[in-house]
This record gives C-alpha cells, sequence and structure tokens, in this order.
C-alpha cells in the first residue's frame, strides 16, 4: 500500500479501528490476568477458602480453623455427612489437602 496515495478520510477510520482494536486486545488480557489472580489468590492466600474449593464433592457448610503451623493447617469441617478433619499443606507455593478423617459426633 503506498502511504502517498491513501486519503485522509481512509487513514482516519483505519487509524479509530486500530486504537478499537488495540484496547479490545489490552482489556481481554487483563481481565484474564485478573481472573488467574483471583484463582491464585484463593488457593495460595486463603487457604479457609481453599479447602472448598479442594474438596467440592464434601458439601461443606462450615470450616474452623484449629491449628496454624505456617505450611500446614488443621481444619474442622462441617460436612453434610458429618463433621471431617482436614489437614492442608503447602508444597510448591499451592495448599493440597494431605488427610480427611471422618469424625464422630457425640
Amino acid at each position: 500500500m503506498d502511504i502517498r496515495l491513501t486519503s485522509s478520510g481512509h487513514f482516519n477510520r483505519l487509524m479509530v479501528w486500530l486504537l478499537i482494536a488495540g484496547a479490545t486486545v489490552i482489556i481481554v488480557i487483563s481481565l484474564l490476568a485478573r481472573a488467574q489472580l483471583n484463582l491464585q489468590a484463593a488457593l495460595t492466600d486463603k487457604p479457609d477458602l481453599a479447602v472448598m474449593i479442594l474438596l467440592p464433592e464434601e458439601g461443606i457448610t462450615d470450616v474452623s480453623l484449629l491449628r496454624d503451623l505456617g505450611l500446614e493447617r488443621d481444619y474442622l469441617v462441617e460436612t453434610t455427612s458429618g463433621p471431617k478433619f482436614v489437614k492442608l499443606r503447602k508444597t510448591g507455593g499451592k495448599w493440597h489437602v494431605a488427610e480427611v478423617n471422618r469424625l464422630r459426633e457425640d
């Protein structure tokens, strides 16, 4: 394309479309980055939420922190099938379920 033969109207429309396309790309990338950061924060910065995310099939109704040892946390979790003891362990920057034990109700 020879720039000398391009009309000013055509050039202006082209620049407007390029600005819109660039803004759209930046907005989409920033929304995806924010969603990824929110998910990572839920799994690393807030382990109380990680219990609910890592055990969705348990039907969790309430979570109580029993002990925090830094890289290991113990929880009393109320589920639809009764109380359970859950131990989370942080390895590689992420929380993982290390142990789940069903407790008796007295």
